[in-house]
This record gives C-alpha cells, sequence and structure tokens, in this order.
C-alpha cells in the first residue's frame, strides 16, 4: 500500500517536467481497432438500422413533390389521401427505426468508451511513482479529466450524429441522382468547396488541438503547484511571481484556445459559401429542365427539397470535424499512457527471505550531472527500525523512495530479505509499504477508505486497526462510526486523524517493511506526540525505515543514521550517538533540546 502522491525532495525541485508520451496516429488508429474489435456485431446492427431508417426518410422529398405535381395538375382533394397517409408512416418509422439505430450505436459507444477508460487507468494506477512526479500530477490529472471528458462528449452524441448525418449525405445524393442525373451534378458543385475547406481546417486544427491539450496539463500543473504550496508561497512573499507563473500558463492556453476559434469561424464560412452555390445551381438547373420539359415541377421541387435537407448533415458532419480532432488530441494522450509499456518481468521472480532491508552502494541522480545520494549502504535487520536524521536536503526522502520502490537507483541496489526489488515476485513486491507526511482520504464511508488496503476485512478488523494506531475513540465519535462519509464532501479529518487512518490501512495491509517519510510531519506538537504512539504500535511487528521529523522518534528507533549532503556522516543507537563529543546527532539533540525546554 502506497500514498497516492509523494513529494519529491529538496534537492530534486529543479528537476524538468518529462511529460507522459502522447501516441502516435498508427499506434492511436491500433488501439481504437483493438477497442472496437470485439463489437463488430454491433456496429454492423446499428448501421444496418439507421441506414435502413434514413432510406426510409429519404421517401418524404419524393412523396412532397408527388403531392405538387398532383395539386398542379389539379386533381381532385381525395387523390390527395394516399400521400399524406404515406407521410405519417414514414415519419413513425423512420423515427422507430432511427432511436433503436442510436441505442445500438450508443451501447457501441459507451461499451468501448469504458474499456478504453479502464484501460487507460489501470495503466495509470499502476505506473511509477517516480514517472508520475517527473510528469507533474497535472499532466495526468489533465488526460483523466479534460481529455476522458472530451472522448467521452464525441463517444456519447458526436459519433452517433456523424454516422447519421454521413448516411443521409450518401443517400440523399444517391435520390438525387434517382430524380435525374443532372440535378446531381448541380448538387455535386459544392463539393470542391466543401473538400477543400475540410483539407484547410484539417491540417490546421490538429496541431492546435494537440498544442492546447499540453498547454491545459501545464495550466492545471501550475495551479495545483501555487495553491498547494499557497502557505509557503505567503511566507516566502512570492505571490506575484508565482501569479505571473499562472497567468503565463493560463495566457499560453487562451491563446491556443482563440486560435481554434478563429479556425471554427473560418471553417463554417466557408461551408455557407458551399450551400449557397449548390443550392443555387439545383434551383437554377431545375427551373432549365421545368422549362424543357424535361422533368416535373413536383421532381424539381423533390431535387431542392433533397438539397436543401444536406444542409443539416453536411454541416453537422463537417462541423464535428472540430470536436472529432479535438477528441482525437485527447484519445492520443490516453493511448499515450494506455499502451505504455509494461516493467520487464523478472526472469526468475523470488520471495524475500525475511523482512531484512540492504541498500548496497547507492547512488542516484535525478539530473545526470547532480547525484543526491553518494554511495550509500544501510543495513536493517528484520524487525528492526531505523531513523533516518539530517537536515532538509540531505537525501533522506530520496534514500525512503528508492527503497519504496518510488525511484530506482541510478547505482547500486536496494534488496528486500535478500532479493533485490527488480527481482521480487508479486507477494514480495507487496511486502515494502511507503507512508508519506501528504495523505489522501478518499471520498466515501470510513470503512470503504479502510477497506483500500485490505477488501476482504470485517468491521471487526477494521475497528482493531483503529484501535491498535489510537484512532478508536474518535472512531466511535464519528456521527455514524464506520459508516461516517469522509473526504470530500464528508466529515472532515484532522491531519492527526488521517495519519492514523493511513497507518490503520498500513495495519490491515501488513506489509513486512514499512517506510514512513516524516509521517508525523503535519501533525502540531500534541498531534504529534499522539502519532508517534500510533507510528510504534503500526511498526510493531515489522523493518521500519523513518524519515524523521522530530527526533523522539529517532530517540525511539533501534538505529539512528544521520545524513548530510546525500551522505551517511553517523551511525549507531540514539544514546552512543547523543554521547559522542562533537558528533553531528549530538549538536542536532542538544539544539532541539534547547528549543523545547526554551
Amino acid at each position: 500500500m502506497t500514498a497516492p502522491s509523494v513529494t519529491l525532495p529538496q534537492d530534486a525541485v529543479t528537476e524538468q517536467r518529462e511529460l507522459l508520451p502522447v501516441a502516435g496516429g498508427r499506434e492511436t488508429l491500433r488501439a481504437l481497432r483493438a477497442v472496437l474489435r470485439p463489437r463488430r456485431g454491433l456496429a454492423v446492427a446499428g448501421l444496418l438500422v439507421l441506414t435502413t431508417a434514413t432510406a426510409i426518410g429519404l421517401t418524404v422529398a419524393p412523396l412532397l413533390g408527388h403531392l405538387v405535381d398532383l395539386v398542379s395538375q389539379g386533381r381532385p382533394a381525395g387523390v390527395l389521401t394516399t400521400p399524406v397517409v404515406a407521410l405519417a408512416v414514414v415519419a413513425l418509422v423512420s423515427g422507430a427505426l432511427t432511436a433503436y439505430g442510436l441505442t445500438l450505436v450508443a451501447r457501441l459507444g459507451e461499451g468501448a468508451l469504458a474499456e478504453l477508460r479502464e484501460r487507460f487507468l489501470d495503466r495509470a494506477l499502476r505506473l511509477p511513482l517516480g514517472r508520475v512526479e517527473r510528469a507533474g500530477s497535472g499532466d495526468l490529472t489533465s488526460r483523466a479529466g479534460n481529455d476522458l471528458s472530451a472522448v467521452a462528449s464525441v463517444v456519447r452524441s458526436g459519433l452517433p450524429e456523424l454516422g447519421r448525418s454521413l448516411l443521409a449525405i450518401v443517400l440523399t445524393l444517391a435520390g438525387l441522382g434517382v430524380l435525374d442525373w443532372r440535378l446531381l451534378l448541380a448538387a455535386l458543385l459544392a463539393v470542391p468547396v466543401q473538400l477543400h475547406t475540410v483539407r484547410w481546417y484539417a491540417g490546421r486544427a490538429l496541431p492546435v488541438y494537440a498544442r492546447q491539450r499540453v498547454a491545459v496539463g501545464a495550466q492545471q500543473q501550475q495551479l495545483l503547484e501555487t495553491i498547494g504550496g499557497a502557505a509557503t508561497v505567503r511566507a516566502l512573499r512570492r505571490r506575484e511571481r508565482h501569479l505571473d507563473l499562472v497567468s503565463g500558463r493560463s495566457q499560453e492556453a487562451v491563446e491556443l484556445t482563440m486560435r481554434g476559434v478563429n479556425l471554427v469561424t473560418r471553417f463554417y464560412a466557408r461551408l455557407n459559401l458551399a450551400e449557397f452555390i449548390g443550392l443555387g445551381a439545383v434551383l437554377v438547373t431545375g427551373f432549365l429542365l421545368v422549362r424543357a420539359g424535361e422533368v416535373s415541377i413536383g421532381t424539381a421541387t423533390a431535387a431542392a427539397l433533397y438539397f436543401h435537407h444536406l444542409f443539416t448533415p453536411i454541416n453537422t458532419a463537417l462541423g464535428l470535424i472540430d470536436d472529432v480532432q479535438a477528441a482525437y488530441a485527447a484519445l492520443a494522450r490516453l493511448v499515450g499512457v494506455a499502451e505504455l509499456p509494461e516493467p520487464a518481468a523478472p526472469p526468475a521472480p523470488r520471495s524475500p527471505a525475511d523482512a531484512s532491508l540492504h541498500a548496497d552502494g547507492v547512488t542516484h541522480a535525478y539530473d545526470a550531472d547532480r547525484p543526491v545520494l553518494h554511495d550509500v549502504s544501510i543495513t536493517v535487520p528484520a524487525g528492526r527500525r531505523v531513523a533516518l536524521v539530517g537536515a532538509s536536503g540531505a537525501g533522506k526522502s530520496t534514500l525512503a523512495g528508492l527503497v519504496a520502490g518510488v525511484h530506482e537507483p541510478t547505482a547500486g541496489r536496494i534488496r528486500i530479505g535478500g532479493v533485490g526489488l527488480d527481482d521480487l515476485d508479486p507477494a514480495g513486491r507487496r511486502a515494502v509499504a511507503l507512508i508519506t507526511q501528504e495523505v489522501h482520504v478518499f471520498a466515501g464511508t470510513l470503512a470503504e477508505d479502510l477497506r483500500l488496503a485490505e477488501p476482504a476485512a470485517t468491521d471487526e478488523q477494521l475497528l482493531a486497526a483503529l484501535a491498535r494506531v489510537g484512532a478508536a475513540e474518535w472512531v466511535q465519535a464519528l456521527p455514524e462510526g464506520l459508516s461516517t462519509v469522509v473526504g470530500e464532501g464528508g466529515h472532515r479529518l484532522t491531519a492527526a486523524q488521517a495519519q492514523q487512518l493511513a497507518l490503520a490501512r498500513l495495519v490491515l495491509a501488513d506489509p513486512a517493511v514499512a517506510v514512513l517519510d516524516e509521517a508525523t510531519a503535519e501533525a502540531g506538537s500534541a498531534g504529534a506526540r499522539v502519532l508517534e504512539a500510533s507510528v510504534a504500535a503500526a511498526l510493531d511487528g515489522r523493518t521500519g525505515l523513518l524519515v524523521a521529523h522530530r527526533l523522539t522518534q529517532a530517540a525511539l528507533a533501534d538505529q539512528v543514521v544521520v545524513m548530510e549532503g546525500g551522505r551517511i556522516v553517523e551511525s549507531g543507537t540514539h544514546d552512543e550517538l547523543r554521547a559522542t563529543p562533537g558528533g553531528r546527532y549530538a549538536e542536532l539533540w542538544q539544539a532541539w533540546s534547547g528549543r523545547r525546554a526554551g
């Protein structure tokens, strides 16, 4: 069980963002085919039903033309009954078949969308935390939010409308040809303008939408960083600087959005010109043919109605290119994550022999020329606790992240029970858990939140885990106990209560090795004392590596490791190091004790 997010240590804050990949055109189409292939039967059925509905609906224009001929010929009113009844039947049958066909298309689209969403989220949740950190959480959240919404909108409304429009265009042109081939040729005069418009738009829109998606992701990342670090920004008087950063990211996103709006406006202006050309040509041709006696007034009327009927499906189909372009850019970003290759499985995965922890000659650098750990070696015997102590930027959190598997060391090796992290079997990988100072409380009941760690846990086991970490009292005071809704929109937990919740998850997950990265840092002094007891209870019987925020945690550990500049400078028990004259830990302890006494 790992925390949803881990903050990069101070020694890596200057790391450049490495955005998650965006799939190429072939890769995106291949993924789309893979999603649609199992649903071919549904696609064919939907197409056939909609084709039939559209074909039946297109008989309206000839029936109206027939009525015009009957009236122009002065036929008696009773003759009009049959075509009028036929029009009513056509409307009913066409409407019923269209509704059924759209239902089939909706099932197809929703099923494909659900599979795509699940594949994306499944891969996103299994991304290495280090990879997510390098990209920034804004990149991933914009894909999970904005990009999925864009694709969902097109799937739910755009694609059904596009399918109906294309069918209507093809069948209407066929109907024009049946009336008179010269009327069809007149209507086709609009096609060159429309094709040129589509080519002009498609070549410009896709790059703009792709850049706009990236800009929105960068904007969200900047907003998350600024809002999340608001207290620090105010303390350092960097408000104007961060407002400038947010403004710059927002301005870039707005400029790209307005470029897209400008393209759409020019796109529709050209489509309107094509409509006027086509309709004018059909009306002039119909007039000439009627005057020459080659077609009836009703036939010319039907042709004009047919072409007028084309306005809506053509504009809909071509207009949906805008949405499809945006959705395709969004889909490429989703597929880029969903199709990321899985890490290579170890050739011979093994289970750890015990819960011991070894770091052998570990060196790590976020940037190639700036190592933050230098040849660090540490051994934690099974069931023992080691506290990492040192100033900010000493490399403590980096070492904790390496042990937890968040990052891979640049050099050296991490072993659990004598087995390297890369060689562990699935059970062995679950033997290491990480808890940071940033704990996410999931929206839902308290019981649901706890069962994320152990889905099969009974209420009694949940209560026992809470009692073990000292949370029983405040849980019993909740309005509905384990059924109380917590997280966003629910009962608000204090920082100490949220950490106890994370520690209760740790107890339920029952890993052999626990890594705690300043897990008591967010609590006040009184809360920290409570949490230290909770941490001790949660770690009982496990191997523990603690990044100590307070030296009282180090005092309770079996061994203290002092780090400075990415190196281990001291190691020993609390009493040994405190008694070392001129030692770094002794200095830290004396300074910390003096502050407490003051």
